[in-house]
């Protein structure tokens, strides 16, 4: 008996299926995971809510953050499932939303570019009230220790919200450092719709920036703010790349020679030339190689070439054809690195690799690695890979953003998600009263849209449990870059 043609052809259509990743990338809606990657950091707020919030199941807390120094520091961002507002993460949060719509906000629809801005300004807003006395900045609001023994909403917190500031001379140089980075490059971000708030930006981040490289130090090393810092977000490698970063972004926003200098004549002494292959909020090497990079491809800054040759080195590590040391993959696709959270380098990954790759384009250049040249476009389907992952391509068949796709996870490591809303249960929930929805294995009664979780493990494999913060928690370090990403994806779905 011959087969019919028909067959044959719904024979062949499933043996090309069976080869294909997972999942067809070309269905993925990059404008919706753009959409919902920006609406994430409403649900991260702290502080009074505007009228305008979308994100209903949130209201007002931490409306007296600052009083024993009798000071204003209400608003910012909590970082992630818990309720402390932590300057160091929340200062590189800020740096990549800005440098998001810096390189992509031409390629993001009207109403995402404001929505972006809108949650930048939410960061800068609180990040100038740290620094608003002189010599003095405040690094953290909450302590740790006693806001993870308790499952809490923020609406609901009774716990001290202790304050953690360092004086000069005392050191903080990464944190200031990385506070100037979030306020020079958010500078750029606001220069055409709000020249004066944009001025303020500037000028801050320039007095701030001085605090940082005039008392050389990381602030983990005060041993009054040690034990509310560490372990979450002690300083592990090292206050000098934040002078450099900061640095970087001054020159870049303000084109003052004084930082071209500091750039050129520093590079060696604060380890531009260290070679790691990490981007995140602790180490900002490779993000400081390719944004100095943009010189020397279009500003033919030869001073600085050891910078590009660095970014070439780390982009080289990232093609699975070049013969560099490679980054460690899962065997789904995904970049992996050791510690948990494991989606922060997926996404800041991801981001350098689209960035530089416009550089390249803009001046017509490749990556010499060696044995092969990679081209701009090789390093944007490099970064297509992890995205798709993210948004499901992958062994699991899930979603790792909240509220994309169909399957996505439900019960993420998030207080105000887990907990019942203060609408649907106005009842105060003490402390430990928060415990049983934490042990509970029913999904999150309040979806927060658009977070990405740390993902999964090097094996691929997710359980969703919110116990696993290491999986199932998201940062807003994690989104930040993913913004930049989704706009560049959402306007070039097919890059070339």
């Amino acid at each position: 008996m011959t087969s019919s043609p028909l067959l044959l052809l719904t024979t062949t259509i499933l043996l090309l299926l069976l080869h294909l990743p997972f999942g067809d990338s070309s269905n993925h809606d990059y404008s919706d995971a753009l959409s919902k990657s920006i609406l994430f950091f409403e649900g991260q707020r702290s502080g009074f809510l505007p009228q305008d919030q979308r994100i209903g199941w949130r209201a007002n807390s931490g409306l007296s953050d600052g009083w024993p120094y009798n000071t204003d520091l209400v608003g910012g961002y909590y970082d992630a499932g818990d309720n402390v507002k932590f300057g160091f993460p929340m200062a590189f949060t800020t740096t990549l939303l800005a440098w998001s719509v810096i390189e992509f906000g031409d390629s993001m629809p009207s109403s995402e570019l404001r929505n972006s801005l809108v949650a930048v300004r939410w960061a800068t807003d609180y990040l100038l009230k740290t620094v608003s006395q002189t010599n003095r900045i405040f690094v953290q609001v909450g302590d740790p220790n006693i806001d993870h023994s308790c499952w809490e909403r923020p609406e609901d917190m009774d716990t001290t919200r202790t304050v953690y500031a360092v004086d000069a001379p005392n050191t903080a140089s990464d944190v200031a450092g990385e506070t100037a980075a979030a306020l020079a490059a958010s500078s750029m971000a606001f220069r055409s719709s709000d020249p004066a708030y944009a001025e303020t930006l500037l000028r801050t981040a320039d007095r701030v920036f001085q605090f940082a490289d005039s008392y050389r130090g990381a602030y983990s090393d005060n041993s009054n703010i040690r034990e509310g810092a560490c372990p979450f977000y002690c300083d592990f490698d090292g206050y000098q790349d934040e002078l450099l970063w900061a640095a970087a972004w001054l020159r870049r926003a303000s084109q003052d020679d004084n930082y071209l200098k500091y750039i050129e004549m520093n590079g060696k002494t604060l380890g531009a030339d260290e070679n790691i292959n990490e981007f995140g909020w602790d180490n900002k090497h490779a993000g400081i190689n390719v944004l100095v990079s943009k010189e020397v491809l279009e500003g033919n800054r030869y001073t600085l070439e050891s910078y590009k040759a660095s970014a070439d080195s780390f982009m080289c590590t990232l093609i699975p054809e070049s013969l560099a040391s490679h980054i460690e993959y899962t065997p789904g696709g995904l970049i992996y690195k050791p510690g948990g959270s494991n989606l922060q380098h997926s996404t800041t990954i991801s981001f350098l690799l689209l960035v530089y790759a416009n550089y390249l384009a803009k001046t017509s250049q490749s990556v010499n690695c060696g044995s092969v040249f990679v081209t701009p476009n090789s390093l944007r389907l490099q970064a297509k890979k992890q995205v798709d992952y993210i948004l499901g391509d992958n062994p699991m068949g899930l979603s790792y953003m909240v509220g994309y796709g169909d399957k996505y996870p439900q019960r993420i490591h998030h207080r105000g998600s887990s907990l019942p809303s203060i609408k649907d249960h106005p009842q105060f929930i003490a402390c430990k009263e928060g415990s049983i929805y934490f042990n509970s294995t029913n999904p999150n009664p309040n979806v927060l849209v658009g977070a990405v979780v740390g993902g999964p493990g090097e094996d691929d494999v997710y359980d969703d449990n919110r116990v696993d913060f290491k999986k199932s928690e998201p940062t807003t370090y994690i989104n930040a870059p993913f913004v930049g990403v989704l706009a560049y994806f959402a306007a070039n779905p097919y890059p070339s």
